[in-house]
């Protein structure tokens, strides 16, 4: 071969990877004494020895970079971005469900507690409304029992600012339903006093605050009715408390 045709194998020479038959031939050269061979090789180990001792590390010419992996039978190749692309596709994707559903979970707990604390403002502003009147100096309690149409058990406390009853035995209220209270004027209708639920086991409160004349009243009366009240109780009564 000729000097020519050897002279892009130099470099790959000085670097000990030069394939065959190119090493051959320029050891061949280079012991006959091929003065091109031996300028060429010259230069070839003055490239490869600032690549190997330059700081910072000198990067190779591409072409340089191309006959070197060739030499070793490595083909560079293009990175396939496809596997990428879709595993972060995928990840976006689950990202975007898990804090949807982290979002709609938290929305979920803090409606929950909205309510339970909504639940809890009622529940203290009764008692304390229900304190006020079992306080109060002109209280009456007024005992009552079960009677035909409810096995129902309790006691109604009534002062001049309203009335608390509590009960027992006082099954939950059909769906669309609800207890209704009245205060029984001695004379003419009964009163609405508000509408109440009883838990499921069977207990109930309900605090009725408003102007009662004692006077003037009979007694408490609870009814079962629509679950929006009505304005004349229905029959049959289910708790009747007579003021003494």
């Amino acid at each position: 071969m000729s000097c020519e045709e050897l002279s892009e194998h130099y470099e790959l020479y000085a670097l000990g990877v030069a394939g065959e038959p190119e090493r051959s031939e320029i050891r061949d050269h280079l012991h006959r004494g091929c003065e091109d061979c031996m300028a060429g090789m010259k230069r070839a180990r003055s490239i490869v020895s600032l690549l190997g001792g330059s700081a910072p590390p000198s990067a190779p010419s591409p072409k340089l970079r191309r006959r070197i992996l060739a030499s070793v039978g490595f083909e560079p190749k293009r990175f396939d971005w496809t596997p990428f692309l879709v595993f972060v596709t995928a990840l976006s994707v689950f990202a975007a469900v898990y804090f949807s559903t982290r979002e709609n979970q938290a929305y979920q707990i803090a409606n929950s507690l909205r309510e339970q604390l909504g639940r809890q403002n009622v529940e203290v502003t009764q008692l304390s409304e229900a304190f006020s009147i079992l306080n109060g100096p002109d209280t009456r309690s007024i005992p009552f029992s079960g009677g035909p149409n409810s096995p129902s058990a309790g006691r109604v406390f009534v002062n001049p600012q309203g009335v608390v009853l509590f009960a027992s035995n006082l099954r939950p209220a059909p769906k669309g339903k609800a207890y209704e209270m009245w205060v029984l004027p001695k004379h003419g209708k009964p009163v609405p006093a508000g509408v109440f639920q009883s838990k499921e086991d069977g207990t109930a409160r309900h605090v009725q605050r408003g102007s009662v004349d004692l006077s003037a009243t009979a007694g408490v009366a609870v009814t079962l009715e629509d679950e929006a009240g009505a304005q004349e109780p229905t029959m049959p009564i289910l708790i009747q408390a007579g003021l003494q």
